[in-house]
This record gives structure tokens, C-alpha cells and sequence, in this order.
């Protein structure tokens, strides 16, 4: 598209239509051409949807722009990302639909950017409508970034959330709406992480206070697993236009390091299309694990990366802490469901992100469950994320504390599996110990359940046709033993 300068407060519209079949690029390109004096762009768009059977993928295309500074992969010409959740955007000086950045609206190239990350077998038709109104900037938009710290708060178990959406994304709910909710499920801190975009991080300054810690994120969302990229500067972008066969995730996870941020593939298990974990976990800092309610990806999640521990205490290299987080979008979907129980030395973004990197950490479901998970020997004691450096012979005992889980099913697990299971009473609270020794037992991790659909504990040590074990209700990071 090419538009031609234009009087003050008029406005000129373009349209541009195209197919696209089955095997079509990941991204497709539509150029721009804006010039001089234009304050406003507006951009709408559709595609078609034709029927398909049953098992077959339908059309969905997603959209985005690209200023004049350019599409380079991580370059400085991002300009918004919607995704298919709208069919519509506008970017100006003063303002822009949530998920788009406001600026000028510069003379140069633009380019909206189609993703249609689902084509069917009839191809994809696709229409576009740009409109360019003409006339002076409005005044700059304000940018409110949230502090990174809350003074005053010293070390602790501090309780947050890692993953949420608003409606810069594809959320339902407002940023003020999410603020409250977990306010309401008593966190301490939430990470924001709308897909794709940072547009939402210079609107959490008026809403973040003594009692919320709120921190700057962005779910990466590839063609090849969606990942978290935790404790951004605010207002810093992550690109996501790479598969797992090209070099762009190492290069993103070296930008995210750089900044302070953290890596943690997000629900690695998933089943919808482009959401499974394809890029390995060499460049990640943690797993999320527990995604929302439990099911039976969380099951996959989980057993995989015990896997992972075993690995590494074969190896004697570095372990991959374990995150939960609520993954919630709108209504009824909870805020805190699960969340994560940090040891951090102070309410800050860097001894936050440094507890969840050291797995100095544990999953709740709500902030009524508690864990107090400790071993001991002699005179020595170690808590979750550390290690206890005792003799391969030294008896250890190994306590658990829980509260908040009526009848809940309290597991104790090595490198061997299931050695300990106990079931908490109606009060929902008991302590359960064992002995072990470091030749026995690589780490030592603590699983607490909630009783099956039939009312019946479960095992862990059984084969059958259904799951053996209730819904989980805490899962901690290990404690790992020996020197």
C-alpha cells in the first residue's frame, strides 16, 4: 500500500486482499508505505474460515505491526502484536489498543504482519484495511512503570504468580482487574506476561503498592512451545518469530540473561498446536510444571523433569528448578492457581527472580496450604533448593510439615520413586518423617495430593488403567544430599 500526503484532520483507506495456501511462511509481510503528517493508523482485518472435518486444522491468522525502523529479528521496529484475538487496532502519538505501542506515527515503511500459524486444505483468504488519519501529534503517552523493590521487606516466603494475562494479550481481564485478583488470593508478587508484547508494563506503576510487588514479563509464544521471560526492564521486548531449528531462542535467551530476566518454558506438555516444548533446556532457569488446575500434561510435566533431576545428580551438574503458575486469561479461571512459595532475601525483582533460579521454592495451590520441608544430620540442616553435605553413610531425616490439605496424600520422592506416602487427617494438617542416607537417596522431593474422585488416597507405586494419585495440592523443589 502506498498512500499520498494528505490535508490536516482527513483521513485516507486502503485495502488490501490475498490468499494464502497451506505450507504458506510462518509470517507474511504487508508493506506500508506512510507519509509525512499522518497521527493516527488504524488496521482491521479478516480471513476466511471454511468448514473442515473433524481432525483437521481450520484457518486462524494472527496479527501485528512493524514500524518504519524495520521487521529485523529483535530489531527496533516492533510496534504491537495482538495475536487473533482482535480484528482491529489503532497506534497514535498519545494512545493505542492494548497489546500496540504508542508513538509517532513515523514516515518510512511500515508492515502489517499476518501469522497464520493454522492454514487449511482450502488456503486462506485474507483481507486488510489500513487507514491514516492526517493532522498534528496528540501529547506524548505517559508511561508508568512499577517499582522493582518494595523497601522494608526483608528476607522470607514470599508467595507470587509467574504467569498472567490481560487484556494487552489475549486476557479478559483488565490490568486493574488481574491486580486485584491477586491481591485477593494474598500474593506477594505477580509477574505480568502478556504474549508477544510489552505494551501493558508502563500501565502496572499506579497499581502495584506495599502489599504487591509487581514484575515485568512477556510469554513468548513461538511456532515450537511458548516460553516465560521473567523479570524484564520494563517496556523490553522479546522477539518470538523462530522455530526450535533456528538459532533466534539462543539469541533471545541470551538478551533476556543480559537483562536481569529469567527462562522457563511454559507448560511444556501442552497439546494445542505450536505449544508443545520443542527447544530444549539448556538456556532455561526453571520449568513451569504445574500450569493452572491440575491435569494430565501437568503429570507429563512433572515426571519429565524428575527425570531431569536424576540427570543431573548423575551428572553432577546443574538442576532445573520447578515453577507453577496460573496461566489465567479471564473468568473463572483463578489467579494463584497454582503460585509459587519463594525464599528471597528481600520483596525485590532480583532476589525474587534469584530464589526462583536457585529453586529456593515450592507450589501451592492457594495460600491456604503451607509446607515445611527441612533434612537433617548432626548437626546440620537444609531446607528446599539446597543441599545437605553429609558422608554417603549419614542417617538423614527428612521431615514434612503440611497444612491446608484435608485428607491430602503426603508422598516423599528420590531418585528412586515413591519411598514414603501418608494421608493427612480431615484437619488437613500432619507431619510426616523418614530416615534415609545419601547413598539411598540422590535428592529428596515432597508431593502432597489430594484424595481421588472415589474419596480413595491413591498410590503412587501402582499400574493400572486410571490414575493412580489425586490432584496435586504442593509440589516442592528438591533438596538434594551428600557432598
Amino acid at each position: 500500500m502506498t498512500f499520498a500526503t494528505a490535508d490536516s484532520g482527513t483521513s485516507k483507506t486502503q485495502t488490501l486482499t490475498g490468499h494464502l495456501e497451506p505450507g504458506a511462511a510462518d509470517f507474511v509481510y504487508l508493506p506500508v508505505e506512510i507519509p509525512a503528517g499522518v497521527n493516527k493508523i488504524s488496521v482491521s482485518y479478516s480471513y476466511s474460515r471454511p468448514g473442515v472435518p473433524a481432525g483437521l486444522l481450520s484457518n486462524s491468522c494472527d496479527i501485528g505491526v512493524f514500524d518504519e525502523k524495520g521487521v529485523e529479528l529483535q530489531g527496533k521496529g516492533f510496534r504491537g502484536w495482538s495475536g487473533g484475538f482482535r480484528t482491529e487496532f489503532f497506534i497514535s502519538a498519545s494512545d493505542a489498543t492494548p497489546g500496540y505501542l504508542p508513538g509517532p506515527v513515523s514516515k518510512g515503511t511500515w508492515n502489517v504482519i499476518l501469522g497464520p500459524y493454522q492454514v487449511s486444505e482450502h488456503g486462506l483468504d485474507y483481507t486488510v484495511n489500513v487507514t491514516l488519519d492526517f493532522g498534528p501529534d496528540g501529547a506524548p503517552y505517559q508511561k508508568k512503570f512499577p517499582p522493582q523493590e518494595i523497601s522494608g521487606r526483608g528476607a522470607g516466603w514470599y508467595r507470587g504468580d509467574g504467569h498472567l494475562h490481560t487484556v494487552y494479550s489475549d486476557g479478559k481481564r483488565t490490568p486493574e482487574e488481574v491486580a486485584a485478583g491477586a491481591r485477593a488470593a494474598r500474593m506477594d508478587f505477580m509477574i505480568s506476561t502478556d504474549h508477544n508484547t510489552p505494551a501493558s508494563h508502563a500501565v502496572w506503576g499506579p497499581l502495584a503498592g506495599n502489599d504487591l510487588l509487581i514484575l515485568t514479563g512477556e510469554e513468548v509464544t513461538t511456532r515450537n512451545g511458548h516460553y516465560l521471560a521473567l523479570g524484564l526492564k520494563p517496556g523490553e521486548w522479546i522477539d518470538w518469530r523462530y522455530r526450535a531449528r533456528d538459532n533466534g531462542f539462543e539469541e533471545a535467551a541470551d538478551l533476556i540473561h543480559e537483562s536481569g530476566g529469567i527462562v522457563v518454558p511454559a507448560h511444556p506438555y501442552c497439546p494445542y498446536v505450536a505449544c508443545r516444548w520443542k527447544f530444549g533446556y539448556e538456556q532455561a532457569d526453571a520449568v513451569e510444571v504445574w500450569t493452572g488446575p491440575w491435569t494430565v500434561d501437568d503429570e507429563s510435566s512433572v515426571n519429565t523433569w524428575d527425570s531431569m533431576l536424576a540427570d543431573s545428580a548423575r551428572k553432577k551438574d546443574r538442576w532445573l528448578p520447578a515453577m507453577g503458575n496460573s496461566d489465567a486469561h479471564s473468568a473463572p479461571q483463578v489467579i494463584g492457581l497454582p503460585h509459587n512459595v519463594v525464599n528471597a532475601a528481600a520483596l525485590s525483582h532480583d532476589a525474587i527472580l534469584e530464589g526462583i533460579r536457585n529453586g529456593r521454592s515450592w507450589i501451592a495451590e492457594s495460600a491456604d496450604v503451607t509446607v515445611d520441608f527441612t533434612v537433617k544430620s548432626g548437626g546440620q540442616v537444609a531446607g528446599i533448593g539446597e543441599r545437605l553435605r553429609v558422608a554417603d553413610d549419614a542417617p538423614v531425616t527428612v521431615t514434612a510439615a503440611v497444612a491446608g490439605v484435608p485428607n491430602g496424600v503426603v508422598r516423599f520422592i528420590t531418585d528412586e520413586g515413591q519411598t514414603q506416602q501418608i494421608t493427612l487427617p480431615a484437619s488437613g494438617q500432619g507431619t510426616s518423617t523418614w530416615v534415609t542416607t545419601p547413598r539411598l537417596a540422590a535428592y529428596i522431593r515432597v508431593e502432597v495430593r489430594h484424595p481421588k474422585a472415589d474419596g480413595t488416597s491413591g498410590s503412587g507405586t501402582e499400574m493400572g488403567p486410571n490414575l493412580p494419585l489425586g490432584p496435586m495440592a504442593a509440589l516442592t523443589n528438591p533438596i538434594f544430599l551428600g557432598k
